[in-house]
C-alpha cells in the first residue's frame, strides 16, 4: 500500500465515542451505532463551529495488538468553542502520520485497508489513527486514513 508521510497540526473534534476491540462480536454494531449517531438529526453536522463537512473516524487508547481494546470516536473537526453537552471534545494530536488514500465503498474499502495495515511493517506509535471522509458517497468514497507513526 502506498502512503506519504505528513506532519499534522493538532485538531479539535466533537463527537461520540465507545470502547471495543476487533475480536468483539458487537464491534461492528458499536461502530455502526456511533456513525448513525453522528449522522442523526442531533449529530455533528448541526454544530455551527464545524471547520468543514468531513466526517472523522478516530481510533485511540490502544496498544500494539490487533485484539486489544481501543476507543473509537465518530466526529467532526471544530473550531474551539462550546458544544452541546451530548458531545465529547477530543484532540487529534499534532505529529507525524502516514497518509493513505482509499477509494471505493465506504465500508468494504476501509475494512480491507485495516486488514492490510495490520500486516504492514509500519513503525506505528499507537497514539491516534483516524479516517477522514472526503465525501459522503457510500459507493465512491474517498477516504484519507492517517496512521500515527514514530
Amino acid at each position: 500500500m502506498n502512503y506519504e508521510i505528513v506532519n499534522l497540526e493538532e485538531k479539535t473534534v466533537a463527537g461520540f465515542s465507545a470502547r471495543t476491540n476487533n475480536a468483539s462480536p458487537d464491534m461492528k454494531k458499536i461502530i455502526g451505532g456511533l456513525w448513525q449517531k453522528l449522522y442523526s438529526p442531533e449529530g455533528c453536522f448541526t454544530l455551527k463551529n464545524r471547520v468543514n463537512n468531513k466526517a472523522l473516524g478516530i481510533y485511540t487508547d490502544y496498544a500494539d495488538d490487533e485484539k486489544a481494546d481501543y476507543t473509537v470516536v465518530t466526529a467532526c473537526e471544530i473550531n474551539c468553542g462550546d458544544v452541546p453537552e451530548n458531545f465529547e471534545l477530543r484532540i487529534i494530536p499534532a505529529g507525524k502520520y502516514a497518509r493513505f488514500i482509499v477509494k471505493g465503498n465506504m465500508v468494504t474499502a476501509v475494512q480491507q485497508f485495516w486488514k492490510e495495515l495490520w500486516q504492514m511493517k509500519l513503525e506505528r506509535n499507537f497514539i491516534c489513527d483516524f479516517e477522514e471522509y472526503q465525501n459522503a458517497d457510500p459507493e465512491n468514497a474517498e477516504i484519507h486514513i492517517y496512521i500515527g507513526i514514530k
